[in-house]
């Protein structure tokens, strides 16, 4: 595989695992039965957003460490690569945290559906709690997203440096090959002398 092919597919695996990020945060994680100031059942159904409201801040943090290692030089590309693992561990901590208390993620949305506040009232009322598989595939996701970053890291060293679009521009003498400071372009400026030359 060539190093231009390597540094594309590293790039596109980062992105492509961020909107994934996105996408389990707005699938529907759990669905609580709260029994609600007598015998009736109501059901509340929590989402990602609810559940792990990070997921959307690692999810763009993800998305802008894929968009800088299409410019970045090789030392920046390991700061990005071990960036990338650290929001990988965060997504499966998240995900992680929602499986392990799955009513206590919850309370803020049984509260709105409910009027009831506070962790341990919130808990007494939840009667059932029904838990789909996003909550996993978000910590899946996040495995996959730390997996990406291993790759920048064993992988960019081998990557084609950035274009010399991005290099800084230097105008020297023509003469003595001495680099031009502000002086001297007013100078030839004022001699009509062309700087683009």
């Amino acid at each position: 595989m060539t190093a231009r092919r390597l540094k594309s597919l590293s790039i596109v695996a980062v992105l492509a695992v961020s909107g994934l990020v996105f996408l389990t945060w707005t699938r529907e994680w759990f669905v609580l039965e709260v029994t609600a100031g007598g015998a009736t059942d109501v059901p509340v159904v929590v989402t990602g957003e609810t559940a792990a409201p990070a997921l959307s801040a690692l999810g763009l943090a993800g998305l802008a460490a894929g968009a800088a290692l299409s410019i970045a030089g090789r030392g920046f590309r390991v700061v990005l690569g071990l960036l990338t693992i650290l929001i990988g561990a965060s997504v499966v901590l998240s995900g992680i945290l929602a499986l392990t208390d799955p009513v206590g993620s919850s309370t803020s949305a049984v509260s709105t559906a409910t009027g009831i506040a506070g962790r341990e009232s919130v808990a007494d009322v939840v009667g059932s709690v029904a838990v789909s598989a996003w909550p996993a595939v978000a910590a899946g996701v996040g495995v996959l997203l730390a997996v990406a970053g291993v790759l920048v890291l064993v992988t960019s060293s081998r990557w084609p440096g950035p274009s010399r679009k991005y290099d800084a521009v230097r105008f020297e003498h023509a003469d003595d090959g001495a680099p031009l400071d502000a002086v001297d372009s007013w100078d030839g400026l004022s001699r009509g002398e062309d700087p683009t030359r």
